[in-house]
C-alpha cells in the first residue's frame, strides 16, 4: 500500500465516522419522536483498480420490519372502525336509557302508567288528568328527541365520511409524489430517510381510514392494497368520490339514491359486504353508523311508537272513538299509516284532543277522545281500560322489532337489551382490537425504535474508529515530514 493509497482509507475512515456519528447523534435526538425509525449507516469496501482504498458510505437503512408493519397498520384500521362503532351505540344507549334510568324511555312508561292508576283513583281531579297528558306528552317527546338525535348522528357520521375521503386522497397523492421523489434522489450515499418518514406517515394516515398493505417496488417506490384486494397505489395514486348530503332525515337512505355512496376512480364502490372496497377501518365504520346501526337504531324506536300509536286507537277500548280516527298517540295527528312507518318516533305526539295547548281538554282522557259534552266526573272506566290497555301482551307487527307478543314496558325493554347486546359485542372486539395494536406497537418500538443505551454504546466504538483513523493520518504526517527533511 502506498502512502497516498493509506491517507486515502485513512480520510474516508473518518469520513464514515463522522457520517455514522452524525446519524446516531439523529437516532438520539428522535428517541421519543412518535414514528421515527432508527436509522443505521451503511458500509462497503472501496475497491480501486481492484485494490482496496478505505470505505465507502453507500446509504442510509431504516430499520423496519415490513410484515410487522403491516399488521400494526391492520390493527389500527380495526381499532379505528371498533371505537367509532362503539362510540355510536353507547350514544345510541344512553338516548334512549338504562332501564333504572331517570329520563329513560322506562321511565317515561313508568310515569305513564303511574299517572293513569292515580287519575283512574280520582277521575275527577283535573289535576290528575293533566298529569296523564303531561306523562303521554314526555312519552312521545323523548322518542321525538331520541329520533331527532339518531338522525343527527347520521349526519355527523356522513360529514365525517366526507372529510375521511378528502384526507384519503391527499394522502395517497402525497405518496405518489414521495414515491417519486424518493426514486429520483435515491442513489449512493444519499439519504432518503426523511422522505422515506414523510411516507410512512402519509401511509398511516391512510391505515387509519381504511386498511392497507405496503408492497416494496423498485428504486424505493412502493404499492399499497387494501386487505380485500383493491390497488390503490402502484403509479398514479387512486382517487375516492363522495357527496356529503346536507340534510338527513329518517327517510333519507343510500337505497332511495337521497344518500351518496362511495366511488373509486368513478366507478360506484361497494362499502359493506364481500365485495367491499374497504375492509375494516374508520371509514367503513362510519358507513356502517350511518346506513346500517343508525337506521337499525331507528327502526327499532319507529316499531315502539307503532305499538304505542296502534295500541290506543281501538274504538273497542274508546266507543267515542270513530273508525280510523287516531287514539292518544298520533302519527302528526293522524292514525297509524304502517306504510310510512320510517320515522314514526319522530313525528308521535299526544292526540290535540286531549292537548290544552292545542285547544283540547284533559277530560276526554275520562269522558272518550271523541265526546262532546262532559261525562260523569266519576267515571273511571276508560282510564282502568287505558292503563290495563298500556300493560296488555299485544303481539308486535312491525319488522322494526323481533316478532313476540309484549305489553309497553316489555317492548322498551326489548328496545334496549338490543342495542346493549349490539354494543357489548362491538366492545368486546374494541378491546381485542385494541390489545392487538398495543402489542404489535411495543414490538415494532422494540424492533425499529431508537434504544439510547445501545446508541450510546455504538457511539463508544466510533469514537474508537475515529481515533484510529485519526492516527493513521497523524502517523502518516509524520512519515510524510520525515520524508520532506532528508
Amino acid at each position: 500500500m502506498t502512502m497516498t493509497s493509506a491517507l486515502s482509507s485513512a480520510l474516508s475512515g473518518l469520513q464514515a465516522a463522522s457520517r455514522q456519528a452524525e446519524v446516531l447523534s439523529s437516532n438520539v435526538a428522535n428517541a421519543t419522536t412518535p414514528g421515527y425509525v432508527r436509522r443505521e449507516v451503511l458500509l462497503a469496501s472501496r475497491v480501486v483498480g481492484g485494490t482496496g482504498h478505505g470505505v465507502d458510505v453507500i446509504g442510509i437503512s431504516r430499520n423496519i420490519d415490513l410484515h410487522l408493519l403491516n399488521d400494526r397498520r391492520s390493527a389500527q384500521a380495526a381499532t379505528a372502525g371498533s371505537d367509532t362503532r362503539a362510540e355510536f351505540l353507547n350514544a345510541l344507549e344512553d338516548l334512549i336509557g338504562a332501564s333504572d334510568a331517570p329520563g329513560s324511555l322506562s321511565d317515561r312508561i313508568a310515569s305513564f302508567d303511574a299517572a293513569l292508576i292515580a287519575a283512574t283513583s280520582r277521575p275527577e281531579s283535573a289535576a290528575r288528568l293533566s298529569a296523564v297528558a303531561d306523562a303521554a306528552s314526555a312519552l312521545a317527546g323523548g322518542l321525538n328527541a331520541a329520533s331527532d338525535a339518531i338522525q343527527i348522528r347520521r349526519q355527523n357520521a356522513d360529514a365525517a365520511i366526507a372529510a375521511a375521503v378528502q384526507t384519503l386522497n391527499d394522502s395517497l397523492k402525497e405518496v405518489e409524489r414521495l414515491n417519486t421523489a424518493i426514486t429520483a434522489h435515491s442513489g449512493p450515499g444519499n439519504d432518503v430517510s426523511a422522505l422515506l418518514d414523510q411516507r410512512a406517515q402519509a401511509i398511516d394516515r391512510i391505515s387509519t381510514i381504511l386498511p392497507v398493505r405496503e408492497i416494496p417496488r423498485e428504486d424505493g417506490r412502493v404499492a399499497l392494497m387494501t386487505t380485500t384486494g383493491t390497488l390503490l397505489i402502484d403509479g398514479p395514486a387512486a382517487s375516492f368520490g363522495f357527496r356529503r348530503t346536507p340534510t338527513i332525515i329518517a327517510e333519507t337512505t343510500l337505497a332511495s339514491g337521497a344518500l351518496s355512496g362511495l366511488t373509486l376512480n368513478g366507478r360506484p364502490a361497494a362499502t359493506d359486504g364481500a365485495m367491499s372496497v374497504l375492509g375494516d377501518g374508520e371509514l367503513a365504520a362510519l358507513f356502517d353508523v350511518r346506513d346500517q346501526l343508525a337506521v337499525s337504531g331507528q327502526a327499532g324506536l319507529d316499531a315502539f311508537a307503532r305499538d304505542l300509536v296502534e295500541r290506543f286507537s281501538d274504538p273497542a277500548l274508546d266507543p267515542t272513538l270513530a273508525t280510523g280516527s287516531p287514539g292518544i298517540f298520533t302519527d302528526a295527528g293522524l292514525a297509524s299509516r304502517p306504510a310510512f312507518e320510517s320515522g314514526l318516533s319522530g313525528r308521535i305526539a299526544l292526540n290535540a284532543a286531549v292537548d290544552p295547548d292545542q285547544g283540547g281538554s284533559v277530560t276526554r282522557l275520562r269522558d272518550g277522545l271523541g265526546a262532546t259534552t262532559p261525562g260523569p266526573t266519576g267515571d273511571a272506566r276508560l282510564l282502568n281500560a287505558l292503563s290495563t290497555r298500556l300493560n296488555a301482551d299485544i303481539a308486535t307487527v312491525s319488522t322494526g322489532l323481533p316478532s313476540g307478543v309484549r305489553n309497553v314496558a316489555e317492548l322498551a325493554s326489548d328496545l334496549i337489551s338490543i342495542i346493549a347486546t349490539d354494543r357489548l359485542s362491538i366492545e368486546s372486539g374494541q378491546s381485542f382490537a385494541a390489545a392487538r395494536l398495543t402489542t404489535l406497537q411495543d414490538l415494532e418500538s422494540r424492533e425499529s425504535g431508537v434504544d439510547v443505551d445501545t446508541e450510546m454504546q455504538s457511539l463508544l466504538v466510533i469514537e474508537k474508529s475515529y481515533a484510529a483513523n485519526a492516527k493513521v493520518l497523524q502517523t502518516l504526517d509524520a512519515m510524510l515530514n520525515t520524508l520532506m527533511e532528508i
